[in-house]
Order: C-alpha cells, then structure tokens, then sequence
C-alpha cells in the first residue's frame, strides 16, 4: 500500500467517524450536554468543545488562547492545550458548536481531497498545538481521538451503540499495538515474558519481553503464553483509552493472573 493510499484510509476513516458523532450530538436534548462523562473535569459539551476547537485550527482557523487556570485535572502541556477549547465554548450554545464542528470538518475534508497528502513522514502545514506529529501520526490519531469522544458522550448519556463502526475497529487495533510497551515499561515483565491480548472484532496480538527488555509481537500466537487477555472491544477501549472499569466479567485472565490483572491495571495508553 502506497503512503497515499495509507493516508487516504484514514481521512475517510476520520471523516465517517466525525459524521458519526456529529448525529449523536444532534439528537440530544439540552440539558443532555452539562452531563458529567467519564473524563475529569468534562461534561458532554467538553467533549463536543475540545473536538470542535481541534477541527477548527486544523481547518486554518488558528490557534486560540484562554486562561485556562489550574483545575485538578488538567496535567501536562497538552491536557492545558486540549482546555482552551472548553474554556472558550463554555457559553456558546450546543447548536452552534455542531455547526461549528460540522463546518470545519467538512473544510478540512475538503482540502484533504482537494490536495492530499502523499508523504506520511512529511509534516503538515498545520498542526494543533505545534506538535511535533508527521501526517501519519496526525492523520491516524484524528479519528481515534474523535471515536473515543463519541464513546464519551455514549456513556454519559446512556447511549450505547458506535462499537462496529469503522473508527471504532480503527481505534481499537491502533491501542492494540502499545500492548507491547505496556508489558515491557509499565507492567515490567521479565526477559522472555509472553503474552496474548484478544479483543473481539480483533486479530490476537501476542508480544515478547526481549533481552534488550522490550516488548515485540510474535509473528504467531504462541499455544501456551504466560499470560492472556480476553475482553470484548469495548471493555478493552476503556481500559486502554484511561476511562473506566469495564463492566463485571468483561475481560477474563488465563495463565498468570496475578501478572494479568498488573496488565489490566497499567493498560492504559491515552487519556
């Protein structure tokens, strides 16, 4: 597969899952959006807020600024950068952050057909919060982060549903791949160590403690790992995505259990 053809898979990825969340947006009432959601500090309009103000500088509007102040749960440069858009749409009216959303990402669509990119390590033009990121990593990263806030409100508002979509199978195979560095760094696994994450709807991904102490995949699923995870996509989205507990009885430990629920505790890769 060319760069371009690789690029160009996920911008229709992203732009679905955009299509996707902006009709769940619409069909909530009001008062729907001061629903807390399972991030701290963010309401259902935190969400759709962060999400619009994203589109909307990767769209050419620039960058916006805020006082963000200091909140508990605001850590790190980004997590201040990923707040101005909540701070300065804290009044704005739910309709007019759809729209407002809706017209970015339709702009920005149509600047990714008009002239897409065909380079993935080339950097962008523009990038949110001057992050350092090439159009591979920005490309590949929009539709997760747009998918997981689709989850967020899914949740706060008691609406499941998004879970065989084609962001949500982008998503879940894209956090299925730091498996190997939440083995190796955060759990601290052992040279020689083995270990198989299935996820429904995902092909099982079996990784190796090396001498050098980092996690690889195993071209083949070993017959007996030290360890194996077996969870549901949506179970594994919230551990992995830093969210919540997945509901009772939604991942199951096979071999070391104590070594499992290690996993299941550090499998976090994003916030």
């Amino acid at each position: 597969m060319s760069d371009r053809e690789e690029l160009a898979g996920y911008v229709e990825v992203w732009w679905q899952a955009v299509g996707d969340f902006l009709t769940l947006l619409e069909q909530l009432p009001e008062e729907a959006w001061s629903t807390p959601t399972d991030l701290p500090g963010w309401d259902v309009r935190a969400c759709a807020a962060h999400t619009a103000h994203l589109e909307a500088v990767l769209a050419g509007g620039g960058e916006e600024t805020a006082e963000v102040g200091t909140p508990d749960h605001v850590t790190g440069f980004m997590g201040a950068y990923t707040e101005i858009g909540v701070v300065n749409r804290r009044s704005t009216p739910p309709a007019a952050i759809v729209a407002e959303l809706r017209d970015a990402a339709t702009r920005r669509h149509e600047a990714l057909l008009a002239d897409p990119p065909t380079d993935g390590s080339a950097r962008p033009d523009v990038v949110f919060g001057r992050v350092p990121w090439d159009w591979r990593t920005l490309l590949r990263n929009r539709p997760l982060d747009v998918w997981m806030h689709e989850q967020d409100v899914r949740r706060a508002v008691g609406r499941p549903g998004g879970m065989d979509t084609p962001a949500a199978r982008h998503t879940a195979d894209y956090l299925i791949e730091g498996f190997g560095y939440v083995l190796a760094k955060r759990v601290g696994a052992p040279t020689g160590t083995t270990a198989v994450l299935d996820v429904g709807g995902s092909a099982p991904y079996a990784v190796r403690i090396g001498d050098d102490g980092r996690g690889r995949r195993l071209p083949e699923v070993p017959d007996a790992p030290d360890v194996a995870l077996r969870m549901d996509r949506e179970s594994f989205v919230r551990l992995a995505g830093g969210r919540c507990a997945p509901e009772d009885g939604g991942v199951r430990i096979e071999g070391d259990r104590e070594l499992g629920a290690r996993i299941v505790d550090r499998l976090a890769t994003t916030p």
